[in-house]
């Protein structure tokens, strides 16, 4: 793509690791000219992003917010406001499983995080940034979704399978809201990554043996699904609208 996204500003929630930190360095690596990057607790992580970010030529500003909470919510739409809403690619990757409880454990107040972190944090940054995609009619969002929303997720993970799900909805509903005003709006929908996440809720024990029942036979790395969240944001994406994109090496065939 050869620095194809030369002079955008792009958000990306949950920048500080993972999937979101590959994906702020890669947009940067093609020429993303500004980085906004949210982050909520994990300093040191974002820390690093912003270093690489700026090495490859981009200016970052830094948004720190719990997306998991209303009041963290507003903290965050207040911050993107002062900032400049002016956003042209927006990628809604914070998001987190918070806990594996089974129906009996939930708790109204844990149901709600899941929820507000992985569906209304996505929501209502894409409200925040919409009305400038508008007016330029031009724009990006890319949101991100889980193979828990197609499979229902380990048990466990119930909750967060179905805030996956209604990501994948969301992004359908968008796109054809915002098709007509030149905004494509498309999800990706990783396998298992071989990231933090499966770090704290998952065990090298389950994870060697999701391996060895992929296809392709290993993890999905962050840079892979980075490396797809950059593709959509491209003009070789241009017609492609109100999709998910299955990132898993194969392994929802299984």
């Amino acid at each position: 793509m050869d620095r194809e996204l030369s002079g955008k500003t792009a958000l990306v929630t949950g920048a500080s690791r993972g999937i979101g930190a590959a994906t702020a360095i890669a947009l940067a690596g093609q020429g993303a000219s500004r980085l906004i990057l949210h982050y909520n607790s994990y300093q040191e992580g974002l820390e690093r992003v912003v270093a690489s970010v700026q090495k490859a030529g981009a200016r970052a500003d830094i948004i720190q917010a719990d997306l998991g909470c209303d009041s963290g919510m507003q903290t965050f739409l207040k911050a993107l406001k002062a900032a400049g809403q002016d956003v042209d690619i927006l990628i809604n990757n914070a998001g987190s499983l918070v806990k594996r409880a089974k129906l009996s454990e939930f708790t109204s107040e844990l149901f709600d995080r899941v929820m507000t972190l992985n569906v209304k944090s996505a929501w209502f940054a894409a409200q925040a940034v919409a009305p400038h995609m508008i007016e330029r009619k031009s724009g990006t969002i890319v949101n991100v979704s889980s193979i828990s929303a197609r499979t229902g997720g380990g048990i466990g993970a119930t909750v967060y399978a179905a805030a996956k799900a209604a990501v994948s909805a969301l992004t359908k509903g968008l796109a054809k809201e915002l098709a007509p005003h030149g905004i494509r709006v498309n999800a990706v929908s990783p396998g298992t990554v071989d990231n933090n996440f499966h770090v704290q809720f998952s065990t090298r024990r389950i994870l060697d043996g999701v391996a060895a029942a992929t296809p392709a036979g290993t993890l999905g790395t962050n840079e892979e699904v980075a490396d797809t969240i950059v593709f959509l944001c491209s003009h070789a994406a241009r017609y492609i609208h109100g999709q998910t994109i299955e990132i898993n090496g194969g392994m929802f065939m299984v």
